[in-house]
């Protein structure tokens, strides 16, 4: 069964919002692994500071069914989709790789280029993934945060209860 990554953002109630998200996708799919939570400044855009965190969930469903589930989720949550993509969120969930295949579906590409783009993104699945290799550039996540230029952007752990029971 393909292990996919999700990352999760949020800089709108983001304790709430995150931890709803966390409830809701465990409700949806069983057992996640879950990241540490993460703080970091917005990027690309003046706004507060965004909570940040990686999942891993086991599924098989499609690629068209996660990414409907996931808007779903958000818009429960209060997302709308005014203002771009860099645009204060209530909730951001998105799709960063499908087991080890590369998907390229109506102009969404995986593994999404955040992985390697943004240190919000790359450091938390370093956490739960570093010895698993990219697709496409067949690197591991930890080969690729030693590269990372980490003095670029800045983040730091925070402390954060999800209110979810422990993975089984």
């Amino acid at each position: 069964m393909p292990r996919i990554w999700l990352s999760l953002g949020s800089n709108i109630d983001r304790e709430n919002n995150i931890r709803a998200a966390l409830h809701d996708l465990q409700a949806e799919f069983g057992s996640l692994l879950v990241s540490r939570v993460y703080e970091s400044e917005a990027v690309g855009f003046s706004g507060d500071a965004f909570y940040n965190l990686v999942v891993g969930i086991d599924t098989e469903r499609p690629v068209t069914e996660l990414i409907g589930r996931f808007r779903a989720i958000e818009s429960a949550h209060g997302r709308t989709r005014e203002g771009g993509g860099f645009a204060a969120r209530t909730l951001d969930i998105d799709l960063l790789t499908y087991g080890d295949r590369v998907v390229d579906l109506n102009g969404l590409h995986l593994p999404r280029d955040e992985i390697t783009r943004y240190a919000f993104v790359l450091l938390p699945l370093t956490e739960l993934a570093g010895d698993h290799r990219h697709p496409e550039l067949g690197r591991t996540y930890n080969e690729l945060w030693r590269r990372f230029d980490q003095a670029s952007q800045r983040l730091w752990p925070v402390p954060f209860e999800t209110g979810l029971p422990p993975a089984a």
